[in-house]
């Protein structure tokens, strides 16, 4: 995760009101480092050696979360999503350890931008997810779970949350002009669907899928409340 991203979500939680943190997975423990002072932070990753943390679990994030993990008011998964094979489960498992109106972030990298739509037409593959034939180790840091706006959304929603928006970050700005350009189609037709939803549910999401967050970044930062 880039320092301009990890910078975004700080600023982004500059203003919100927390006293517990759950960080999964915690990597290296930055996040424990940026919000030190202001909350009790605990960790669960796979190799659990980060510090800062009240309490930090030695944990596949492919299983349910500890038995004895607790309940939150702010549940980070920062560059995680990406890793695992049961994103449901660990999503509706953050909304079971969150109180109403409880807040996820979660951060992960973004296919759905226009180089990354040209490399998988020309070969079968998004950047950052190669096929892994023979390279197949569970445990190690294999991208397996391509994300985009929309599938975030869904996923989100299917968990049990509400109030899904898109944070932007120096990463939603686009590195070359012509993917201003490829992403004129994508961006028409979510504008069409906005102008032709009839909810105001519908508008949103379609109002953010037009956004270059959602269109040109090569990264997601999604903030989503429990409801």
């Amino acid at each position: 995760m880039q320092l301009s991203s990890k910078q975004a979500v700080l600023e982004f939680l500059r203003d919100k009101k927390f006293t517990t943190v759950l960080d999964a997975p915690s990597g290296a423990g930055w996040l424990a480092e940026g919000l030190a002072g202001r909350a009790t932070l605990d960790g669960v990753d796979l190799y659990a050696d980060a510090k800062g943390y009240r309490k930090i679990w030695q944990h596949d994030l492919d299983q349910p979360l500890p038995t004895d993990c607790g309940a939150y008011d702010l549940i980070c998964c920062c560059e995680g999503l990406e890793h695992v094979g049961n994103p449901l489960l660990l999503l509706r498992e953050f909304h079971r350890r969150l109180p109403a109106s409880g807040l996820l972030i979660v951060t992960t990298p973004n296919v759905w931008y226009p180089q990354a739509r040209l490399q998988f037409l020309l070969r079968g593959f998004f950047p950052s997810f190669p096929p892994l034939a023979g390279k197949i180790t569970p445990g190690t840091h294999m991208h397996i779970m391509p994300w985009s706006w929309p599938q975030l959304y869904l996923y989100l929603k299917l968990a049990g949350f509400g109030k899904i928006e898109l944070v932007p970050e120096p990463m939603s700005r686009a590195k070359h002009l012509h993917e201003h350009l490829l992403a004129v189609p994508a961006r028409m037709y979510c504008r069409r669907r906005e102008r032709r939803a009839e909810t105001e549910e519908e508008k949103s999401f379609w109002r953010t899928a037009a956004s270059d967050a959602s269109l040109l970044g090569r990264h997601l930062i999604v903030a989503a409340r429990k409801t």
